[in-house]
Formats: structure tokens, sequence, C-alpha cells
């Protein structure tokens, strides 16, 4: 999960994450200015978070939301990596 440290959607998405037994791995772009330029590279968006799954791209904490809401994020979850 890219994010920033003040980021209130990250926390949010860390926290729902959580709430189904995944700690995310977090990489912060505000420490460091090349791992938001490859945010942007690989997903074509600036704002945080921008959420992976295995190789998925789920996109920011209202994407992942609306994924649980759907009834997909736990098999999305369990899915091989």
């Amino acid at each position: 999960m890219y994010g920033t440290r003040i980021c209130p959607y990250c926390r949010m998405a860390e926290l729902l994450l959580e709430q189904k037994g995944v700690r995310p791995e977090k990489i912060l772009v505000d420490a460091d200015p090349a791992q938001r330029e490859h945010m942007v590279r690989i997903t074509g968006r600036t704002t945080v978070p921008q959420i992976f799954i295995g190789a998925t791209h789920v996109g920011g904490y209202s994407d992942l939301a609306a994924l649980d809401r759907a009834g997909r994020l736990d098999t999305l979850l369990q899915a091989p990596a």
C-alpha cells in the first residue's frame, strides 16, 4: 500500500485490511519521492492510498471499501499470490 504518514484514507484502508487479518506493507511516498514517482508510473494516479493485493491494483480506499461491500474483498485476499 502506497501512502503517506498523515493521510486519513491511508489509515482507514489500513484499518479495514487489519480487520480482515491482513497487515499491509506500507510504502511511504512522503518519505521517498522516488517511490511516489514509481507509484504514479505503475498506477497512473497521484493520490494515496494506492492499494495492491498481490499483483492486483485495487485503487484507493473507496475502491477497497466498495470491494468489501460487494463481498469480493475476502475472495481477493484469499487468492494465491
